[in-house]
């Protein structure tokens, strides 16, 4: 959007709100002649993000209108409860699709994740506390497979699905817990399928 264009909404929406603009610049934390400078002279040319956004949210109105871009549309990657377990486990028979978590794309791309290849799970358990919690929600990659120290993985067992460090071993690979009390586990070769490598973790505080 131009910024002629832009300061021609935003007054538009100042008479329509019958709000002056020295309020609006107090909201801003500026000096009182800010938005005025900003209508009469283009100075500055067009408002930094910070201030739109508060204008917007201050007026009730879409940031668009102001000049901000479009928010992209989120990308909604399929969520399973009880998909892993950081503890005794949950079977494949317990796992229930959940509402979707909406994911920006631009978060994806950081990542280095392709949306068909994401999946969100909750952790049950305590094994791979601190790291992980029960309760957590973590990002699944199921195109990164490949084994590797530092990565944690989610991975089925014989039917039971886990989130473990993997450590290659003879016959098969060790399942390794962030908290000592678990011991380490063996899992055979072709007892087990690697689904993905944990990308992200939200967390509630």
């Amino acid at each position: 959007m131009e910024a002629d264009v832009q300061r021609a909404n935003f007054a538009k929406l100042v008479a329509a709100k019958g709000v002056r603009l020295a309020t609006l610049s107090r909201v801003l934390g500026r000096n009182p002649a800010y938005l005025q400078q900003y209508l009469m002279r283009g100075s500055p040319r067009e408002l930094p993000e910070r201030d739109r956004a508060r204008l917007a949210e201050y007026l009730g109105v879409d940031e668009t209108l102001l000049g901000g871009r479009p928010q992209a549309e989120l990308v909604k990657v399929p969520r399973i409860d009880l998909g892993a377990s950081a503890g005794p486990g949950g079977w494949a028979e317990e796992e229930t699709l959940q509402a979707p978590f909406a994911f920006p794309p631009l978060l994806l791309r950081q990542l280095g994740v392709r949306p068909e290849a994401a999946s969100m799970v909750r952790v049950a358990g305590d094994s791979m506390a601190p790291t992980l919690n029960d309760g957590d929600e973590i990002l699944v990659d199921r195109d990164r497979c490949r084994i590797d120290a530092r990565g944690i993985f989610v991975l089925r067992v014989e039917g039971e699905l886990l989130v473990k460090r993997l450590r290659p071993a003879v016959g098969g690979v060790e399942l390794v817990s962030d908290n000592p009390a678990y011991p380490v586990r063996l899992a055979r070769a072709g007892r087990f399928q690697l689904i993905g490598r944990v990308a992200w973790l939200g967390r509630a505080l």
